[in-house]
């Protein structure tokens, strides 16, 4: 995998990153610390979730490593074809309306960083079925950062009242990764 299509994967997995952070800075005018600790928050789960899919991949890649291109191409695509979905349908996620306090900070950031992630989970499954580990660490470490790096521009994006064109966006990624797992089974199969 190339430092391109590792930035692509990881700017369509932190869409939802995005809206969330966007929409928390700006229902909790919150305070740079705080939104500090949120961006790390949500780094660190969309880093650790494709990491452990990765694990979970690179385990099971012995017993069906004639077929992992199509499970790498199918956990793609779902995922994928779900962004699309919820893109056309311009639903909000409850996690986005509800109020965040200060009492329980900490572990409110942290359901949305695993609401966020979960996606990456899949994603990492299908990176362990087709790539070393060595690439895998590499990838996850730009997911992360990307991530971080998302959520930082959502905050100020929240602070500042700029609205994130959510349905667009959703759209788009969804795309990306239906064109990434495209090309692993292309390389696979030609």
């Amino acid at each position: 995998m190339s430092f391109w299509e590792a930035l692509l994967l990881a700017l369509a997995l932190c869409v939802d990153t995005l809206v969330v952070s966007t929409t928390t800075a700006f229902r909790e005018k919150m305070s740079w610390n705080r939104g500090l600790l949120l961006a790390v928050i949500l780094g660190f789960f969309q880093f650790a979730f494709p990491l452990l899919g990765a694990l979970i991949g690179d385990v099971a890649r012995s017993f069906i490593e004639a077929v992992d291109h199509w499970v790498a191409f199918g956990l793609l695509a779902l995922i994928g074809g779900k962004m699309i979905i919820d893109g056309v349908k311009n639903e909000k996620e409850e996690k986005q309306r509800n109020a965040i306090t200060s009492r329980y900070l900490l572990l409110n950031y942290s359901m949305l960083g695993i609401a966020t992630s979960i996606d990456g989970l899949a994603v990492g499954i299908g990176l362990g079925l087709g790539h070393p580990m060595s690439t895998v660490l590499w990838v996850v470490a730009i997911i992360g950062l990307v991530t971080l790096l998302t959520a930082l521009l959502g905050i100020f994006l929240g602070k500042r009242n700029i609205p994130v064109p959510e349905r667009v966006a959703t759209i788009i990624a969804g795309v990306v990764l239906i064109g990434l797992g495209v090309k692993i089974l292309m390389e696979h199969l030609l």
